[in-house]
C-alpha cells in the first residue's frame, strides 16, 4: 500500500506522469504534461490555477470521467487506467464521490431521493439507501427539507444535497469542482464549512478545484498548475489570499 513519507496514511490518490493530449485541426494541445502526485487519507486539498491550465481535466482523469494519453491513476490502490468501462462504473460508484458547480440533482426526485440513488445502484449495497440518506441530509443540516424537490431548495441547500449524495455509499474519496461556483458569498461559505464538517465526522479525503481565495486558504495542502503541469504543493498561507 501507497504510504506518505511519515508512513502515517495511505495514498488515496496517486498518478504518475499522467499525460492528457486533445487533437485540435493538424495539431495537438497538451492539456496535461506528465502530473505526478499523491493525495493522502484524511487530507483537504484544493487544486488552483489559471483558467485553462488543466484543472478540471485533472480532477476528470482522478474521479475516472475521462481517460488520460498516458500515465497512471491509482485510487485507493486500484489502477484505474488499467479497468475495464464496467469495473471503472463500480470504482466510481464505490470509491469516489463527485460534487459539481451545478449541482446534478434530478428535478423530480427529493432530497432524500436524490442521496438514496448511488446506493440503490451500487452492485453490492452498504446500507439501506433510506436509512442511510436520511442520516446524512441529517448530519448536513437538511433533516426538514427531505422531502422537498430541487426547485423547492435554495443554491446552498441543493449543493449540501449534492455533498450527502456523493457520501452516500461512504466512498474513500470525495472530488468538488468548483462547489460554490454557482452560490452567493453566504452560501458558498456554508458549503466550505460543510466540506470541513465531513471531513471531520467522516475522515474522507476531500480534493477541491476552484478559483476562489477563501475555499482555496480553508485547504490543508494547496496544488497549483499552470500549462499543464504541477508548480507548487504546499500548506497555504492563511494570512492572504492563494492566487488563483
Amino acid at each position: 500500500m501507497n504510504v506518505n513519507p511519515d508512513g502515517a496514511r495511505p495514498a488515496v490518490v496517486r498518478t504518475r506522469n499522467l499525460v492528457k493530449d486533445l487533437p485540435l485541426g493538424s495539431g495537438i494541445v497538451h492539456i496535461l504534461r506528465g502530473i505526478s502526485l499523491d493525495i493522502y487519507r484524511g487530507e483537504r486539498v484544493g487544486i488552483v490555477g489559471p483558467s485553462g491550465s488543466g484543472k478540471s481535466t485533472l480532477l476528470g482523469l482522478i474521479g475516472g470521467l475521462d481517460s488520460a494519453t498516458s500515465g497512471t491513476i491509482e485510487i485507493d490502490g486500484i489502477d484505474i487506467t488499467r479497468l475495464s468501462e464496467s469495473k471503472l462504473t463500480e470504482v466510481r460508484n464505490e470509491k469516489i464521490g463527485f460534487v459539481f458547480q451545478f449541482f446534478n440533482l434530478i428535478p423530480t426526485l427529493t432530497a432524500l431521493e436524490n442521496v438514496a440513488l448511488p446506493i440503490e445502484f451500487a452492485r453490492k449495497p452498504k446500507f439501506n439507501p433510506r436509512k442511510r440518506a436520511k442520516e446524512l441530509l441529517e448530519l448536513l443540516g437538511m433533516k426538514d427539507r427531505l422531502n422537498h424537490r430541487p426547485s423547492q431548495l435554495s443554491g446552498g441547500q441543493q449543493q449540501r444535497v449534492a455533498i450527502a449524495r456523493a457520501l452516500a455509499n461512504n466512498p474513500p474519496l470525495l472530488l468538488a469542482d468548483e462547489p460554490t461556483g454557482n452560490l452567493d458569498t453566504e452560501s458558498g461559505k456554508l458549503v466550505l464549512e460543510t466540506l470541513q464538517d465531513v471531513q471531520r465526522a467522516t475522515g474522507t479525503t476531500i480534493v477541491v478545484v476552484t478559483h476562489d481565495p477563501s475555499i482555496a486558504t480553508a485547504m490543508e495542502r494547496v496544488l497549483t498548475l499552470v500549462d499543464g503541469q504541477l508548480v507548487d504543493g504546499k500548506v497555504p498561507d492563511r494570512t492572504e489570499a492563494v492566487p488563483v
